[in-house]
Order: C-alpha cells, then sequence, then structure tokens
C-alpha cells in the first residue's frame, strides 16, 4: 500500500520547495510477542508469553525515565518507531541507551514499526501539532496490540502526559502514569529511579535547610527560546558553552564569538542553575560591575574544586586567565577588569548527564522504609549538591552511587534528581576506577553479538584474493619493522627504510588496513564510530574495536602476515621528498620493538646489521625532518606523562615516575606526522568539501598572558606573535637550572587550545592550520585501530585512489560535521579519564608512602601559591595562611609574581623551588586528596 508525504523545505537559495515522498504501508510487520499466532513464526520473539502485561511507552517516558527503562526489572516493552524517531531528534544520547536496550537479547524490548504499518500509520490533521499527531498514533499501535492480542495478555500504555492519559482511557485503552505503574511492582527500591515532576522541586523538604525562608525565590525565570533568539540577533545577549573554573566552582566563563572574548561569570546566583558544558544565553552586566577580586587557593570546607590535580594540557582544563591576582599590589579592593562580566539569562542546550559521587552525612531518620531525602555530593566540585529522595537510605551511605539531575527549580537552592545506581564502597579501587569511567561517559559495555558477528573468522590468514587484488600491493620482501611501547600488542603502524641505488632513500610507513575489516553501516562500524576512541587508563585500555581485531586480526605483529594501507615516499638523504605514493599493501614485520629496544640498537656502535642499519637512517631522515618543521614554527612543547609500575597480582602502583621520551620515541613521531601531512593533502585535494581534518587554533592573548606574566617575572621575553617567534623564544629561555626550559615549557602547553577534528566545507581554508605544528594541513590518518577519525580517513584515501566507493555519508555534511563533534567529544573525554585514572592511582601510591620532594611555585596566590613536583608529575596547593584566611598579612606582588610577608624577609616568587611533604588526607567525607605543606 502507497501513501504520499508532502512537505515543504528552505532551499539554500531561499526558495520554498514541495517536497513529496513516497511512503510504503505493509501488512507483514509482527507484533513480537511468543504466542501470537499470527506472527509468531515470522516474528522475533521478544515479549514474553508470562508478561503481566505488555508496556507500549510515549516518548516523555523514553526521555525522562531511561534510567528506570534499563532497570531490569522492567520487561516487555514495546517501542514504537514513531518515539524512536522522536527520541532520536530530540536527544540523541538517550537514543543511544534505549537503542542499546532494543538490540540487548538478553531484555524483552520490541520495536514495532508502526509507521511502517498499514493499520497503525495514522496521516496527518489540519490544524494538528506533530506531538499531539505522534501522542495520537502512540493510541492508535497500542489499540491495534489490544485487538491484535484480544484477551492472551494486558496492553498497558505508560504516560505522564495527563492528555495523553486522558485521551486513551477515553478510546477504552489502559493508561497509567510511570509512578502509579511503578508503585504497582510493589518494589519500592525502583520508585527512586522515577524522576521527580518539576513541580515536586517545589514541595520537597529540603535535606538540608528546613528553615521557611528557603522558599524564597532564589534563581531568576529562565528567559523564554522566542525573548532568547531575538536577543541574540539584536546583541542583547550571548550565546557560549559555560565552563565552571576547576579551582574555583563558583566562578566560570562563557567563550562568546559574538564578543570575541570571554565572559566571567561570578557566583552562583548569576550562573543561574546552569551546569558545566550547558550552552547559554548572556546577558553583560554594566561595565561599572566588571569586578575580579583576588584570587585565592579554595578551601575545602568552601566546597572548592580539587586542590591536586595533574598538570592541565590545555586551556580547556581551567580559565583562560587563571593569574595569580587582578589586583593591585598590596590591595584589597577588587579592580576593574577588561574582562566582561555578566549573568546567564537562559539555558539554550542542557549538559545534564549522570554524577558519581556520595551522601553527604546525615544522621539516619527514624524508622526504616519511608522516604528520605539526602544530598549528594558528585566527586566532580563544578557540579552542584542534588537533592534526592530515596526509600533506601540505609543501603546507599558509604556508598558511591550515580544520581541524574532531573529539574532545578527558581525556588530550590539545590537541583533535584534521582537515584540510578550503587557502583560500590567508597575507597574500593575498582569502585573508584569506574567512577572515572562513568563521569567521562566511556562506554564499557561488552560488545555486542550483532558486532562480534561482523569479525573475521578466527584465526586470520591472509587470503589468495588479498593477493591477487590488483589495488593490493605485495610488499612482504620488504624489511618492515615496528617501534611501539613496551607490552604493546595492538600495533597499528611499522616503517621500512630502504637504501636506493640512486643513493636516496624509500620510505614506508605502513598502517594497519583496519577498513578491509570494518565496513560501513555495520554494527561493528557503528559501534565504533559512537565510541571514537581506545581509551588507556592506568594498567587497563577499553578498546574501540573488539579485542580480536585489535590484538590480533588488525595488529602488524612480527613474522605475520597482515594487510596495511601503505605511504611511501622516495626521500633524499637530506629529506626532501621526491615523491609520494599510496597503496594498500600485504607485509611481514620482521621486528616489532619497544621505543627502549631500538634505541639500544641505535647507539650500540658494535651493531650494523641491516635492521640497525634502517633504524640510524630512518632517525638521521627525522632529525633533519624535525629541525625543518622547527624551522617552519612548530612548536616543542613538554608534559609532565606520568608512569607507573603496577603490581602484577595487586593491581596497585609500586612507583611511580614521569615518563621518558628517546629519541626513539620522536623518530616514530616524525614519520607519523609525516604520513598524515601527506594524506590530508591527498584527501583534500579529491574531497575539498568533505574531508576530515585536525586543525589547531592559535591560542588568543589571553590565553597566553599567565605565561608572558611568569616569564616576565623572571626576566624573560616571550615573543607570541606567531608559533615560529613563541618556538624561537621557548629554545632561548635558559638559564643555569637545567629544569628551567622544560617547566617554561609545560607552562606553554597549559596555555594552548585544543586540536579538533572538523569537516573542510564547514570552514575557510586559512581556518584549517594546525598552529602547534605550525602546518597548514593535518588530519589522522596512521591509529586506526585506536581512533576511529582514522578510520574515516582510510576510507576517504580509498576513494581518492578510487580503489573503493566514497560511503554515502560523506554527502551528508551535517552527519559528517556531527562525527567530528562526536570524535572531539569522545577524545576530550578519553584525554580526562586518563588523567583521572593517573590521580587515582598518584592518591592509592601516596596513601601509605608520605613523601619529601622538591617542588617548583607556578603560580602565586593571595592566600599561598601553587607548586608543580616535578619528580611525579602533579600540581597542588601550600597555603601560607590558616585555612579560611584570605591572605592574611601576605602581600602580592603581581608584577613580579611574588609573595611577601611584610616586616620580614619572607617571599616566595614564581618558579622558586621550595621543599615540600606530601601526605594523602581526607579532610572531607569521601574526598581524600594529596596535601602539600612546605618543610
Amino acid at each position: 500500500m502507497l501513501q504520499s508525504k508532502s512537505f515543504v523545505k528552505k532551499t539554500k537559495q531561499g526558495r520554498i520547495q514541495k517536497v513529496v515522498r513516497e511512503h510504503y504501508l505493509r501488512d507483514d510487520i509482527y507484533c513480537g510477542f511468543a504466542p501470537c499466532s499470527t506472527c509468531a513464526a515470522a516474528a522475533e520473539r521478544k515479549l514474553d508469553a508470562a508478561a503481566a502485561a505488555i508496556l507500549v511507552v510515549d516518548t516523555n517516558v523514553v526521555l525522562h525515565q531511561i534510567d528506570l527503562l534499563e532497570n531490569p526489572a522492567i520487561e516487555d516493552v514495546v517501542l514504537l518507531s514513531v518515539v524512536l524517531d522522536e527520541v532520536k531528534n530530540k536527544n540523541l544520547a538517550v537514543f543511544n541507551r534505549i537503542k542499546a536496550l532494543c538490540t540487548n537479547k538478553a531484555r524483552r524490548f520490541y520495536v514495532f514499526a508502526n509507521e511502517q504499518h498499514r493499520d497503525t500509520y495514522v496521516k496527518d490533521m489540519v490544524g494538528e501539532s506533530s506531538n499531539d499527531r505522534n501522542d495520537r498514533a502512540i493510541r492508535v499501535a497500542a489499540r491495534w496490540y489490544q485487538n491484535h492480542l484480544g484477551e492472551s495478555v494486558k496492553i498497558l500504555l505508560i504516560t505522564n502526559d495527563r492528555d495523553n492519559k486522558r485521551k486513551a482511557i477515553e478510546e477504552g485503552l489502559n493508561a497509567e502514569t510511570v509512578e502509579s505503574y511503578v508503585r504497582s511492582l510493589a518494589q519500592p527500591g525502583l520508585l527512586d529511579l522515577v524522576v521527580v515532576p518539576t513541580s515536586g522541586d517545589v514541595t520537597m523538604e529540603d535535606a538540608e535547610d528546613h528553615r521557611p525562608s528557603k522558599k524564597k525565590v532564589i534563581y531568576n525565570e529562565h528567559k523564554p527560546m522566542s525573548e532568547i533568539t531575538s536577543g541574540l540577533r539584536c546583541g542583547i545577549y550571548h550565546q557560549g558553552k559555560l565552563r565552571v573554573n576547576r579551582y574555583n566552582p563558583f566562578e566560570a566563563y562563557v567563550g562568546s564569538e559574538s564578543i570575541g572574548d570571554e565572559i566571567v561569570i561570578h557566583g552562583r546566583s548569576n550562573m543561574n542553575r546552569a551546569f558545566d558544558g550547558d550552552i547559554v544565553a548572556v546577558e553583560l552586566l554594566p561595565e561599572d560591575q566588571w569586578h575580579e577580586s583576588k584570587s585565592f587557593i579554595a578551601d575545602d570546607d568552601e566546597e572548592e574544586e580539587e586542590d591536586v590535580h595533574l598538570v592541565p594540557n590545555s586551556a580547556d582544563d581551567a580559565p583562560r586567565n587563571t593569574s595569580s591576582t587582578q589586583s593591585s599590589v598590596g590591595s584589597s579592593a577588587p579592580s576593574v577588569s577588561s574582562r566582561p562580566v555578566g549573568r546567564v539569562v537562559g539555558i539554550i542546550k542542557r549538559n545534564w548527564n549522570s554524577y558519581c559521587g556520595s551522601l553527604q552525612p546525615m544522621p539516619m531518620p527514624a524508622g526504616s522504609g519511608g522516604v528520605a531525602h539526602a544530598l549528594f555530593v558528585s566527586k566532580d566540585r563544578r557540579i552542584p549538591k542534588i537533592r534526592i529522595q530515596t526509600r533506601q537510605l540505609e543501603n546507599l551511605v558509604n556508598k558511591r552511587i550515580v544520581v541524574a539531575v532531573d529539574s532545578w527549580d527558581v525556588l530550590s537552592r539545590y537541583p533535584s534528581g534521582h537515584y540510578v545506581r550503587t557502583i560500590g564502597d567508597i575507597g574500593d579501587k575498582e569502585t573508584e576506577t569506574e567512577v572515572v569511567l562513568i563521569e567521562n561517559d566511556i562506554n564499557t559495555r561488552p560488545f555486542s553479538t550483532q558486532v562480534l558477528a561482523c569479525l573475521p573468522p578466527l584465526p586470520w590468514t591472509l587470503s589468495p584474493g588479498d593477493l591477487a587484488n590488483p589495488n593490493r600491493q605485495d610488499l612482504r620482501h620488504v624489511r618492515v619493522f615496528s617501534v611501539d611501547p613496551p607490552g604493546c600488542r595492538d600495533i597499528d603502524d611499522a616503517l621500512h627504510c630502504t637504501l636506493l641505488p640512486n643513493g636516496n632513500f624509500e620510505v614506508g610507513v605502513h598502517i594497519a588496513d583496519v577498513t578491509n575489516f570494518v565496513h560501513p553501516g555495520t554494527p561493528l562500524d557503528e559501534e565504533a564510530a559512537q565510541r571514537g576512541t581506545s581509551v588507556y587508563l592506568v594498567g587497563q585500555r577499553i578498546d574501540m574495536l573488539p579485542k580480536p581485531l585489535t590484538e590480533d586480526v588488525c595488529s602488524l605483529r612480527a613474522d605475520v602476515e597482515r594487510l596495511a594501507f601503505s605511504v611511501i615516499w622516495e626521500m633524499t638523504p637530506d629529506a626532501d621528498i621526491i615523491s609520494t605514493r599510496y597503496t594498500k599493501s600485504v607485509i611481514k614485520s620482521c621486528a616489532a620493538m619497544s621505543y627502549v629496544e631500538a634505541q639500544a640498537r641505535m647507539d650500540d656502535s658494535r651493531l650494523v646489521d641491516p635492521l640497525t642499519v634502517d633504524l640510524r637512517n630512518l632517525n638521521s631522515l627525522a632529525k633533519i625532518m624535525r629541525q625543518r618543521r622547527c624551522d617552519r614554527g612548530a612548536l616543542t612543547l613538554a608534559s609532565a606523562e606520568v608512569k607507573f609500575e603496577i603490581d602484577s597480582e595487586t593491581h596497585d602502583p609500586l612507583d611511580i615516575g614521569i615518563y621518558q621520551i628517546r629519541e626513539a620515541n620522536q623518530m616514530i613521531e616524525e614519520f607519523m606526522l609525516a604520513a598524515n601531512i601527506s594524506v590530508a593533502e591527498k584527501i583534500l585535494k579529491h574531497f575539498p568539501l568533505c574531508s576530515l581534518l585536525r586543525r589547531h587554533p592559535s591560542p588568543t592573548k589571553e590565553m597566553l598572558e599567565p605565561l608572558l606574566r611568569t616569564a616576565s617575572s623572571v626576566g624573560l621575553n616571550l615573543d607570541v606573535s606567531s608559533s615560529k617567534a613563541l618556538a624561537e623564544s621557548l629554545d632561548n629561555a635558559k638559564n643555569n637550572d637545567p629544569y628551567f626550559n622544560k617547566l617554561i615549557r609545560i607552562l606553554a602547553t597549559r596555555c594552548m587550545t585544543q586540536a579538533v577534528y572538523f569537516c573542510s566545507g564547514d570552514l575557510t581554508f586559512s581556518e584549517y592550520y594546525h598552529y602547534g605544528l605550525a602546518a597548514s594541513l593535518y588530519t589522522h590518518f596512521t591509529s586506526p585501530i585506536r581512533r576511529y577519525a582514522d578510520v574515516v580517513v582510510h576510507r576517504l584515501l580509498a576513494a581518492a585512489l578510487e580503489i573503493a566507493k566514497l560511503p554515502p555519508i560523506f554527502q551528508d555534511g551535517p552527519q559528517l560535521t556531527g562525527i567530528a563533534d562526536n570524535l572531539n567529544y569522545r577524545h576530550r573525554n578519553a584525554q580526562m579519564a586518563s588523567r583521572a585514572s593517573v590521580e587515582l592511582h598518584t592518591l592509592i601510591y601516596f596513601r601509605t608512602r608520605p613523601t619529601d620532594t622538591e617542588a617548583r611555585i607556578v603560580k602565586i596566590k593571595a592566600n599561598g601559591f601553587i607548586v608543580f613536583v616535578p619528580k611525579f608529575g602533579i600540581e597542588g596547593p601550600i597555603y601560607l595562611t590558616p585555612k579560611g584566611d584570605k591572605g592574611g598579612d601576605w602581600i602580592v606582588d603581581e608584577v613580579h609574581q611574588r609573595v611577601t610577608k611584610p616586616g620580614t624577609n619572607i617571599s616566595y616568587a614564581v618558579l622558586q623551588t621550595v621543599r615540600i611533604h606530601m601526605e594523602v588526607v581526607e579532610p572531607q567525607p569521601h574526598r581524600p586528596k594529596l596535601q602539600l605543606t612546605l618543610i
């Protein structure tokens, strides 16, 4: 049966165009109920014959009650296609979660294509809103199920929409709210998962403040979207993402493109219920209110952000201007700042997630089994306390739990939320590791059977077809080898370096041909696209692809034949590229070395075997290439990468130190960079509008200000007019201190923006520039086992070489942009999870090992200073005044970055070396920290 659906759309030229699409209706779409005599023979039998009721849920139930739906107590659920489509349009994260439930064979969730069924399809009615049309479609589908299955099972429509429920009952359907249905299950713990309606936020008893005055209006109402849109257009409001200061959760920053600067937001009232990561509309305050007071080290009692953390690698980890103080020397009065100050007037897009933490200690209420109100304290101190109600308080005390936010009313000091699940005991390493993963939205679910079904049969071996493929070159005779970190099993890159008769070198970078096994549109491809990247924790890896691919089929291990995608150059001895070619290939690596092994070979003058000679030739070329890059303006930055020695039995850290970078590391890096640049040039030439590239925006003057202030205070003049000027300045930043230059480079690294993926059609060519590499073009090609971006680029390169068709997704600009956005989000989260894992293991290591060591002052505050500990790569505060004392008698000299006690010769300056004591303490329940004190 054929239906015609028509709609109008606006073209890029501004014309209105009517679009008519054919919509096919069928009568062979089955109900999914196991005993159904009509459908059972052909249907997927997901709905149980013994079900007390089959649940048909509406869109809002899925959007707002996903935590409840994921509980195993909720089964035999029908998800209508109209509901899934609406959820996908409104919240992609929830859509992915409900989709995972529907594809999980252990759960009884059945997708019914009501929009394609002849008996359940509904036509649009004149004057009917899309929401009303979808509600009607849900009721029609529920009625069809009721008529189709008759008396064999009860059909129950679950909705919190009063109007939808009323109409359903009037039409003879069984309908209940979420809460009434859950109560009927007689499992009180499930009620904790039910999202509290917004109105409940007003009437629910506050867990901490019982005074009547709490019901006064605390926050301003958010402006309606119509007013926000008009205000943004007129320049009254400014849009941007809110980032809460990691040092001070009562201060936030909104980067605004409309004014080309960051807007400072002071205080929770001006944040107006916005969470970190929300897209907000901001109104600027009058200029006479653009004040910034002294910057202090946060006290634990003030619920400030964690004091000890890894040194951030970008400005996104801290405010763009986290300098010491903005006050004049010795003055306690605030000064007028050049930075605009504003307040949040509306939320354009929420960034509410599930949060990990624990309940704030409180007296246990009398009796048991009733509803108790409690405050949840997130481990991430940028997140405000969240008020929840629970019927299982005694089971949640001293546990790490997950809580989701439901609402935040203007009358409430705290947002309201609901309990999701318990992770485990506070302090348990496995529990705390899971917290890290949840906080950073890392997907740790086992790969589904559908994903695993996409893998090739094992053991995998090279086939005659692979060798006969005219698009694949046989390079098994070439001396190929790999150099990776010790113990690496997912080897996705290898090299060769052959001396040619003309005195030049043939240099090849060979990358695992992952796209030979991961095909577009398959469950395996969709899973990899969603995960985005592998995640590396201390002693643990969460894979983007299943291990049979990462550690076997695709891994370029020694002495086995493997498929590769190769970039091969002819280079002169001066590292000039004569020619470049790209080919799919077959290789057989002769050696898989660690960086230490490769370095030892190059350094041992007694070794003159061919493999060692190849390594030395590559290293000679790499040094020239590296110098050439630096001459162009590429930055040599530094970060404190921490390395742990882990006990093989307990998995606890035995030792901690800074990871050592060798020439072998730099050699491999140089050729990977060169391959990425070559591939970027190739794909952009063929696909100027849909290439996936990587850019690194130049840091702003405000971002570089902390570095310039620090450098100036020690007599160092840094030229930041360009990356080349900064690179030369960093090279000349030397004194008698051997660690001085590295420390300056670490501080420079912290001022950088994040490099990001983007679709070439979204930006102009001048915006493609990679500041850190001083490269006009760059992409990621060399790690497809670990990064989905590289998988995308492999497909682009194959299409550019005309050995594969370009997948249709590359013709969809918005979808490709969405892929880039997800890759940036996943890459960022993987970085944060990795750092959090290092922090966790640092706490575990020092818990039983109080230590005295040297530290360097990197930031001056009014009540102390921040130090960096070179030996362990961590940073933390040193207090000069008693807790709560805002500065005392100490005077800050902003120009010279020095804090001095008047009347004494006691002073401390930035970059000064101090001796400190390090010890783990617990100033607040469930919040251990590494405390640093002067010796």
